[in-house]
């Protein structure tokens, strides 16, 4: 199961491991029982402190439990954990066995103090980069708080389940056997949706701030960088983000970002947060900006958060990046995460066999047919224009397919459903005006993006396309006030790119600074 590598990398973990553990494993006849026993076996032997028995009794089988000896812990994976989930394995191992969290103090003591009865499945896929996240927060919680009890379950081993439960999208995650959350969590959200004084309390820390010299609202690849350059001339610094990492979070390969030859979009992201704490910089998390109340008379500029707080700044750096776009067509909303998706690594598994369609023919939508034909029985794609508006060297491979089919000149009127999931998509022929039906499962939308703007409609000035409108250093229309990244106007939506606009953008605000405070 494992390469002398990866074997020799995660013995060198499981050094730092100081308690005992047991794995008890639930198997049966099967080869997924026989490879997760292999697995198992192997990891057992790297440390004299590991356990394994195959006596569990456990009815998902393969799966297996994490334990410590006279501790009261409730882990288990279902399903082989390897992919995006084998850091999850290694992160229980450790925990399991004594090594300390890299959460806050405060963090973990708001997980201890939980009182309640709270079991948490979460369906999860190997290819999917959201899921990490969520399992890695719920299996810290499990082992801080013998109250939280979590199964992290592979849905495409357990299909039965995800049929039964109608999953059609990953992650999913219930509480005591109800729809708790969909999509990517971190472990302070989590604990903010069951915790129900958690906003409260942050709320009335935020509004105890000082005003920052420069305040970022964002924390993409565009917030970071602004933030760090603000901090390093030593000047207060604040990043309010919804979630620290921003659309890289959805984002699967990056392999042009310069001087790294490839990473993923989560890794990209905690490099990111981590640079930025290198510095004096006030994170924080979960905030997302309601409104922005420009300063007036030389004072500072409001930014209210949609938690109820509000933060004030002598500058502002705008850096809130853009989401998918959606088709705005009927049935899309009803249908959302049953059977209509935005992220084709994550969801793709879930498909497997059944028929699908990506709605748009760029490089994401071409690269996201090609990604599923290895997993879905046929792909539809189609395209509003003419013609594919991808990289030749992608629609040759397209083309090369025998399940691709692709459909030009088409424009995507409904989301058909059955009330219950999606059972197929109606488009116009845009050459004849013709209406044509498809019968699928699922539909996987890659048309773009949009600036997430509609807080500050009415405030700085926007384009026709919602982006905020920015000078050559930056600046937006209202002094002190600058923006950066995928939320402006600066063509070629890019994480490098992102990440210079945001160190222009701080400078530009820094020497906006010393400007206005420099004597008459």
């Amino acid at each position: 199961m494992l390469d002398a590598t990866l074997k020799s990398q995660l013995k060198t973990y499981l050094e730092r491991v100081t308690q005992p553990i047991e794995i008890v494993a639930s198997l049966d006849d099967g080869a997924k029982s026989r490879e997760l026993h292999d697995l198992l076996v192997e990891i057992a032997g790297l440390s004299n402190l590991i356990t394994l028995s195959a006596d569990g009794t456990d009815a998902r089988r393969p799966s297996f439990s994490l334990n410590r000896p006279g501790a009261d812990i409730s882990l288990r994976f279902a399903g082989i954990p390897m992919g995006h989930e084998f850091t999850s394995l290694v992160l229980a191992l450790l925990q399991v066995g004594g090594h300390p969290s890299k959460a806050s103090a405060e963090v973990i003591e708001q997980i201890q103090a939980l009182e309640g009865e709270f079991t948490f499945e979460t369906y999860f896929s190997l290819s999917c980069q959201n899921c990490p996240d969520v399992v890695q927060a719920l299996n810290l919680m499990a082992v801080l708080n013998p109250n939280v009890r979590h199964v992290a379950i592979d849905g495409a081993l357990f299909q039965d389940e995800v049929e039964s439960r109608k999953i059609m999208a990953v992650p999913s995650i219930y509480l005591n056997g109800e729809v708790f959350g969909q999509g990517r969590m971190g472990l302070e959200e989590i604990l903010g949706k069951i915790d129900t004084n958690a906003g409260a309390r942050q709320a009335e820390k935020i509004n105890a701030k000082d005003a920052f010299d420069v305040l970022v609202v964002g924390g993409g690849p565009a917030g970071a960088a602004a933030a760090i350059y603000a901090a390093r001339k030593g000047i207060r610094t604040g990043v309010a983000a919804e979630r620290f990492g921003g659309q890289v979070l959805d984002t699967l390969a990056i392999e042009n970002f310069i001087s790294v030859q490839e990473t993923e979009g989560p890794k990209l992201a905690t490099a990111l947060e981590e640079h930025v704490k290198q510095y004096d910089v006030d994170i924080m998390n979960l905030q997302r900006g309601e409104a922005l109340i420009p300063a007036t008379d030389g004072g500072l500029h409001e930014v209210r958060l949609a938690g109820g707080a509000s933060l004030k700044a002598k500058t502002v750096i705008l850096a809130t990046g853009a989401r998918w776009r959606e088709m705005n067509v009927p049935g899309e909303q009803e249908y959302r995460a049953r059977g209509v998706a935005y992220c084709p690594h994550c969801d793709g598994p879930l498909f497997k066999g059944k028929r699908v369609a990506v709605i748009g023919g760029g490089n994401s939508g071409v690269e996201a047919a090609i990604d599923l034909a290895g997993i879905v029985a046929q792909v539809t794609l189609i395209e509003f224009d003419s013609q594919l508006r991808a990289d030749a060297v992608l629609q040759r491979k397209l083309h090369s397919l025998p399940n691709v089919k692709v459909i030009t000149s088409a424009l995507t009127t409904e989301v058909v459903g059955n009330g219950e999931k999606v059972t197929g998509l109606r488009y116009k022929d845009r050459t004849t005006d013709a209406l044509h039906d498809l019968a699928l499962e699922g539909i996987f939308v890659q048309i773009g993006l949009l600036p997430n703007t509609d807080w500050l409609k009415g405030t700085v000035e926007l384009s026709p396309r919602g982006e905020i409108i920015v000078d050559a250093k930056g600046a937006t229309n209202i002094p002190g006030v600058f923006a950066a990244g995928d939320v402006t106007t600066v063509p070629y939506k890019q994480i490098v790119i992102a990440v210079g606009e945001g160190a222009k953008a701080s400078l530009a605000a820094f020497d906006h600074l010393i400007r206005a405070s420099a004597p008459a």
